[in-house]
């Protein structure tokens, strides 16, 4: 990373390129510092923060009882599966239109479209979990009187929760990157996306809009740190992970 950074600052310093349109990174921590600093970048990262967050819920709210019913009812997952294979496909960030009308285009609409992008990964780990578990397993519970319920609470779940907390990663990953683009895209009242248009794209200052990537940057990777940390420390019997 060293390596790659002083690269950079040479580069950028060289004059093959304006600073302007490539500035070092001297230039764009100098930003992020200010920017960190700053009462209205602040507001805007929080606004970003809150959406992502009240996105992820509603997405396991939503995948994780839809991937146990899919899962666990192969007849449900046979009817409604030509639908969901026709809509997983469709980028959530194309559903604009539609959910700006629906919700009056205010800070719910990207709320819902970055809920409907994280949904998916955390609904097919949790129905591809559930099919992977051990049949064995299985009908030796049945053999011990275990219902249907039983079954699922006591023998399956145990075998999707690494899944699901790996699905989480990814499906935080993916509402976080829904929520920036529609702020960047389509605007709003508050964001890092609307801070980086207001005061980044529209002023051509490059090294405004780069720290704000690199912000967007550590929230996602600490979102991944701490779901990581979460499933070595509580779901040890989790394949890999260390005992």
């Amino acid at each position: 990373m060293a390596v790659l950074l002083l690269g950079w600052e040479g580069f950028s310093r060289s004059g093959v390129i304006a600073r302007e349109y490539f500035p070092p990174p001297s230039e764009v921590v100098v930003a992020l510092v200010r920017m960190l600093g700053e009462r209205e970048f602040l507001l805007d990262l929080v606004a970003t923060l809150l959406a992502w967050l009240i996105a992820v819920g509603l997405a396991v709210l939503v995948a994780v009882p839809a991937g146990l019913l899919l899962g666990s009812i192969p007849p449900v997952r046979t009817a409604v599966g030509a639908v969901i294979e026709f809509l997983r496909p469709i980028p959530a960030i194309m559903w604009f239109p539609l959910f700006s009308v629906i919700l009056m285009d205010g800070p719910e609409t990207k709320i819902m479209l970055a809920a409907y992008a994280a949904a998916w990964p955390i609904l097919f780990n949790i129905v591809y979990a559930l099919g992977e578990v051990e049949r064995g397993y299985i009908e030796t519970a049945r053999s011990f009187g275990l219902g249907r319920l039983a079954i699922l609470l006591r023998v399956k779940l145990p075998d999707v929760v690494p899944f699901a907390i790996t699905s989480l990663r990814i499906a935080a990953t993916f509402a976080l990157l829904v929520v920036v683009s529609t702020e960047l895209v389509f605007g709003g009242d508050r964001g890092i996306g609307i801070y980086l248009i207001r005061y980044g794209e529209e002023s051509g200052r490059l090294d405004i809009v780069l720290a704000g990537a690199v912000v967007a940057g550590v929230v996602g990777y600490l979102s991944n740190s701490v779901f990581s940390a979460l499933q070595r420390k509580f779901v040890m019997w989790a394949p890999g992970e260390p005992r």
